[in-house]
C-alpha cells in the first residue's frame, strides 16, 4: 500500500520506518529541509533503540523515502498519516496550527479519493474540525475532493516505540463506513496476524481513548507518589506498600513506582489538554488537576531534600548528579524531573556534574550558557570532591554500582535517590546516609525533613 507521513518527528519516523519494514511504500514528509536531508543519510537525530538501523533498511530497499516536497507527498498516498506536533499553548490547549496546514496541503494538491489518519494527539472533535476545515480550502480553491478522517492515536513508549509499534497490544481505529475499515484493516494486517487487536470506534471516542490512556498512567503514578509521601510521615515503607498493592491483579505493578515525577512529551502536555478539553465542555477536572499538581510538587521534592538537609546553605556546593533524560531509554528532555532540579540547585547558588548516556547533548543545547553545569563523560567522574550523589534517573548501568568507590570518591557519603535504586538497609550499613522516596531514613527517624541532621553531622 502506498502511504504518506507527514511530521518526521517521534511518532512519525518511527511509524514510517515499521510500515515500511513490513512491505508498505512510505513516503515521509517533513517542512525541515536540514532533518530531511539527514534522514535521507540515514542519520536520526533523536535516541531510540532499533530506529536508526531500521530507517537505514527502509532506505536501502527504496521503501522509504524523505522529502520536503508538499505537493509528491500529499499525491503518493492512498492512506496519509498525520504525526505532526501538538504543542501546549499557555492556556493547556493543544495548537492545532500544523494538523490543519495538512490539511491546507490536501486541498491544494490531492485530486484522488483519500484517508487521512489522525496520528498526533489531538483534542476531542478535531476530526470534525479537520474536516471542515478541509471542505472551505476545497471550497476557496473550487474543487471537489472525496476524503474520509480516521482517528488511529498512538500508544508507543519511548524507550520502546519500535517494539511497540511492530507489536501492538491494541490498534485502536475510530472511522465511519465499511469501506475505510477495510483499508485501514489491511494496511495494519501484518500487525495483527497473532491475534485480532483492532479496535473500531467512532472517531471521538477514539481521539479521547488516547488521551484517556496517558492520563490513567499519570493518575497511577501521582497516586503512589502521593502515597509515598504519606508513607514517610506515618513510618511506613513505600516499597513495600507497593509490592503490596501490586499483587492485586485490579491495579498491577505497571505506573505505581514512586520517584520525583513524571516528564516527557507526552503526558504533561496530554494530562493540561484534557483539563483544557474539559473546562471547554463545562465538565469538571478535579481529578485531573489534582494529578497535575501533585506532579508539580513532587518535581520539587529532591531539591527540599537536599536543601533541608543542608539547612538552606547550598552555596559553594557541588552535586554529582546521575540521569538528565525523564526516562531511561531516551534522551527526551521535555519537562524532565532534572530541569526543575537543576535549576533550583543553581538559584541556590550549587553546582553540578552531570552524567546521562544519551542525553548530554539534548542538556547542552537547553543550557548552553550555564556556568554552574558541568557535563562529563562517565557516571564515575561526576563524584570526585562531590557533596552528595542525586538519581534522578533509573537507567539499567545505575542500579548496580560500585558503592565503595562512590563513598571514596564522595566529600560526604550521601545519596538522593529520586526513582528507590537502591537497598535502604545495605546503604546504611555501608555508612551511607541514603534518603530515597517514601522509605529508608524517614522510616528510622520518623521526624521533619527541616530536623534531618546537617552533613558534617552524619560525616
Amino acid at each position: 500500500m502506498k502511504i504518506t507521513v507527514f511530521g518526521s518527528g517521534y511518532v512519525g519516523l518511527v511509524q514510517a520506518a515499521v510500515l515500511a519494514e513490513v512491505g508498505h511504500d512510505v513516503v515521509c514528509m517533513d517542512v525541515d529541509q536540514k532533518k530531511v536531508d539527514l534522514l535521507r543519510q540515514g542519520h536520526v537525530s533523536i535516541f531510540e533503540p532499533g530506529l536508526a538501523s531500521l530507517v537505514r533498511e527502509g532506505l536501502d530497499s527504496k521503501r522509504l523515502l524523505f522529502t520536503t516536497d508538499e505537493k509528491l507527498a500529499v499525491q503518493h498516498g492512498r492512506v496519509a498519516f498525520i504525526a505532526v506536533g501538538t504543542p501546549s499553548r499557555e492556556d493547556g490547549s493543544a495548537d492545532l496550527r500544523y494538523v490543519l496546514s495538512v490539511g491546507d496541503a490536501i486541498a491544494r494538491h490531492r485530486e484522488q479519493p483519500l484517508i487521512l489518519v489522525e496520528k498526533s494527539t489531538v483534542p476531542v472533535g478535531t476530526g470534525d474540525t479537520l474536516r471542515t476545515h478541509i471542505e472551505k480550502a476545497l471550497i476557496k480553491v473550487g474543487r471537489l475532493l472525496q476524503f474520509d478522517i480516521v482517528s488511529n492515536p498512538e500508544f508507543l513508549k519511548e524507550g520502546s516505540a519500535v517494539a511497540d509499534c511492530r507489536r501492538p497490544d491494541r490498534i485502536v481505529i475510530g472511522c465511519e463506513g465499511d469501506e475505510v475499515r477495510d483499508v485501514m484493516r489491511d494496511l495494519y494486517s501484518p500487525f495483527n496476524r497473532n491475534h485480532d487487536r483492532i479496535m473500531f470506534m467512532d472517531l471521538r471516542s477514539a481521539e479521547l481513548t488516547k488521551y484517556a490512556a496517558n492520563c490513567m498512567l499519570a493518575t497511577k503514578i501521582s497516586f503512589i507518589n502521593q502515597i509515598a509521601e504519606l508513607a514517610e510521615h506515618l513510618g511506613a515503607d513505600i516499597e513495600s506498600v507497593r509490592q503490596g498493592i501490586g499483587a492485586d491483579t485490579r491495579i498491577g505493578y505497571h505506573f505505581i513506582y514512586p520517584g520525583c515525577g513524571y516528564g516527557g512529551s507526552c503526558f504533561p502536555k496530554d494530562m493540561r489538554a484534557l483539563i483544557h478539553s474539559a473546562e471547554e465542555a463545562h465538565c469538571s477536572s478535579d481529578l485531573l488537576q489534582a494529578v497535575e499538581a501533585i506532579n508539580q510538587r513532587q518535581k520539587h521534592k529532591l531539591f527540599e531534600r537536599i536543601n533541608a538537609f543542608y539547612k538552606g546553605d547550598l552555596r559553594g556546593k557541588t552535586f554529582a548528579l546521575w540521569g538528565l533524560a525523564f526516562k531511561p531509554n531516551t534522551d527526551d528532555m521535555r519537562d524532565a524531573p532534572s530541569r526543575v532540579l537543576l535549576e533550583e540547585l543553581w538559584a541556590a547558588g550549587a553546582s553540578v556534574r552531570a552524567f546521562d548516556p544519551e542525553a548530554m547533548q539534548e542538556t547542552q543545547n537547553l543550557y548552553p550558557d550555564e556556568s554552574k553545569l558541568m557535563l562529563m563523560g562517565t557516571p564515575e567522574s561526576v563524584l570526585p570532591g562531590a557533596d552528595a550523589l542525586i538519581i534522578c534517573t533509573e537507567w539499567q548501568q545505575f542500579k548496580a554500582p560500585d558503592f565503595e568507590l562512590i563513598k571514596q570518591r564522595l566529600n560526604t557519603p550521601v545519596i538522593f535517590d529520586g526513582r528507590n535504586l537502591y537497598d535502604a538497609e545495605r546503604l546504611a550499613r555501608n555508612g551511607f546516609h541514603y534518603f530515597p522516596m517514601g522509605r529508608g531514613e524517614s522510616r528510622k527517624l520518623p521526624i521533619p525533613l527541616q530536623q534531618w541532621p546537617h552533613a558534617s553531622d552524619v560525616a
